[in-house]
């Protein structure tokens, strides 16, 4: 066994510089985020976890910067609540996981990654996919790469978002 192992996919996370601005805010001039966006309603957009837990790690993000699930507008909780609906579908019907974790981790002490912009992940599970890397090494593998999970999931999201037609 070696002592560790090498994960060059998270050094720019780790080493990058940090930033206080939000990288949700203005994902239309975000690099790196702009490239991973899945969906984009009109108060809520969906995108990919540029780190994700498990292939297909993605995230529903109020465009509007809010803290906390009281600060949201009812349109705007609607629409997240609908496209967290929505994501669940795509995943399930599209990756076909055997579970999936959906949650929200709010401020600091709840293990917010990006504190006071609200968002919800939706993280694909697999019987398994908690092996000895993570618990061992403290270190996780991610099987398919983002720039395949987006081709996948990506037109799957256009068709689940499409404006229904009336017959």
């Amino acid at each position: 066994m070696p002592d560790a192992l090498y994960a060059p996919w998270r050094e720019a996370f780790i080493l990058g510089p940090k930033s206080d601005e939000c990288i949700f805010c203005d994902p239309a001039t975000r690099k790196g985020v702009r490239e991973l966006i899945l969906h984009e309603g009109k108060r809520v957009f969906i995108v990919l976890n540029r780190y994700p837990y498990n292939s297909g790690h993605l995230m529903v993000v109020p465009y509007r910067h809010v803290a906390n699930l009281e600060d949201l507008r009812t349109a705007e909780r609607n629409e997240l609540m609908a496209l967290v609906a929505t994501a669940s579908e795509v995943i399930n019907t599209t990756i076909k996981p055997a579970g999936l974790n959906v949650g929200m981790n709010i401020g600091r002490a709840g293990g917010a990654g990006v504190e006071g912009h609200l968002h919800v992940h939706l993280v694909p599970r697999w019987v398994g996919d908690n092996n000895f890397m993570a618990t061992v090494f403290d270190t996780r593998v991610t099987s398919v790469g983002l720039g395949s999970v987006k081709k996948k999931l990506k037109p799957a999201f256009a068709r689940a978002c499409a404006p229904k037609r009336r017959r």
